[in-house]
């Protein structure tokens, strides 16, 4: 086995490099194999391959020019070379590679030719480690915050990336880069069809203007938030729910509204008005503090759109760097705040999960029906609904209170 160097771990793009190169420059093959469990690793295919109904590629390989020994390349997240037309890549893990060994005296190269170089040995028992290593490990880990060294960090195209944060903390994905990648270009292909109905580039620029005009996320709540605006304006203070539920009464009633849809905003107003005393009880949301837009889960929906419209080769860098800047000029006009636009955002995933699960609570659940999205399908239970409500309260707080988060570092 060889590593990279001290300086690498101190220069690691991303927090993936940096378990790999601190695992190796301490000198234990087992922490390597570890460390590579939690990583996720990515091989090179040709396009038109990937494209193929059912076609498996080989795994590419190569001579190293040092030793002249055959070797498997792969690379992490923060070696991902930029975007290119016709290359794209696939995940894969320890596992998989052990499965599908070609040969006991080809090694595995991570990240060959950089400073982030691991070399490791691939014999039979050295194989059989990596499927024990993975099944220990669980693969890479999601609801973390992971920062590209290399990518955006401040300007108007770091703060409109940013809007996608929270399900890049969800999926574990660097929120910082428009490149060749979001986690896949299989699975990225894959999440722009279901739930989006996207399959070439005229669908993903439907489904992209409908997020970035807002259309996606309730009506009727963004009705009876507006409505509740409206009177807070007139007011000059935040109305207490009896005000609000007579001003969306009298509203209603002056348009001429009637049965489904007084039901649908009466539903409305108790989900938010639920939800809002949780983020009160919680300690996110002031006593008189309110949300007037969901607009946020619109918007953080669309920047990763586009990052999946970009590994799905349906746009090019360029527009989706354009189609990034024009989310993030929309959603300053929405909100005032990181915090605001992150509490719009947790309320409209809370409101979502529990429309689709049929309930009419202030609790919460999940289906994941956005991009990145972990399931696809709706809560078995309600310690399931309890755990979803709990997670996006963690990513609010990671984004808001991590002293690393863009959130924290990137002025609104």
């Amino acid at each position: 086995m060889t590593t990279g160097t001290g300086a690498a771990v101190r220069s690691a793009p991303t927090e993936m490099e940096r378990w790999v190169c601190e695992a190796g420059a301490g000198g234990g093959r087992e922490a390597v194999v570890e460390a590579l469990a939690r990583t996720r690793l990515y091989l090179l295919t040709a396009r038109p391959h990937a494209d193929a109904p059912g076609f498996a590629a080989p795994l590419p390989s190569q001579r190293d020019p040092a030793t002249g020994r055959m070797r498997v390349p792969v690379l992490t997240p923060g070696m991902l070379p930029p975007w290119h037309p016709e290359w794209v890549f696939r995940e894969t893990s320890l596992a998989e590679l052990a499965d599908v060994w070609p040969d006991n005296g080809w090694w595995l190269a991570v990240n060959p030719g950089t400073p982030y170089e691991v070399a490791v040995e691939a014999r039979p028992r050295h194989r059989r480690a990596w499927r024990s290593a993975r099944e220990r490990s669980g693969g890479p880990p999601g609801g973390r915050l992971l920062t590209h060294g290399g990518g955006p960090l401040h300007g108007p195209l770091a703060r409109a990336l940013a809007l996608g944060a929270h399900l890049a903390v969800h999926n574990g994905i660097v929120w910082n880069q428009l490149g060749a990648v979001y986690q896949d270009y299989g699975t990225d292909v894959a999440r722009l069809r279901n739930p989006w109905g996207v399959h070439h580039r005229a669908g993903y620029a439907r489904v992209l203007e409908a997020l970035t005009e807002n259309r996606l996320s309730g009506r009727a709540e963004e009705y009876v938030l507006r409505a509740r605006r409206t009177l807070a304006e007139r007011l000059g203070r935040t109305p207490v729910y009896g005000e609000w539920a007579d001003a969306v009464s009298r509203t209603l009633a002056g348009r001429g509204a009637h049965g489904a849809e007084a039901a649908e905003a009466g539903q409305a107003l108790r989900r938010i008005a639920g939800h809002e005393a949780r983020l009160r009880t919680e300690g996110l949301l002031a006593p008189d503090g309110r949300i007037d837009s969901l607009a946020a889960f619109d918007h953080g929906r669309a920047v990763n759109v586009v990052r999946l419209a970009l590994s799905a080769r349906y746009c090019d860098p360029g527009e989706a760097e354009r189609a990034v800047l024009e989310i993030g000029a929309r959603a300053r006009r929405a909100y005032g705040s990181w915090a605001e636009f992150s509490l719009g955002y947790t309320l409209a995933r809370l409101i979502l999960f529990d429309t689709e699960s049929g309930t009419d609570t202030g609790t919460g659940t999940e289906s994941g029906s956005g991009p990145g999205s972990r399931s696809d399908t709706g809560p078995d239970s309600d310690g399931e609904s309890a755990a979803r409500h709990r997670e996006s309260l963690a990513h609010h707080r990671i984004l808001t209170e991590d002293p690393m988060s863009p959130y924290r570092n990137i002025p609104w």
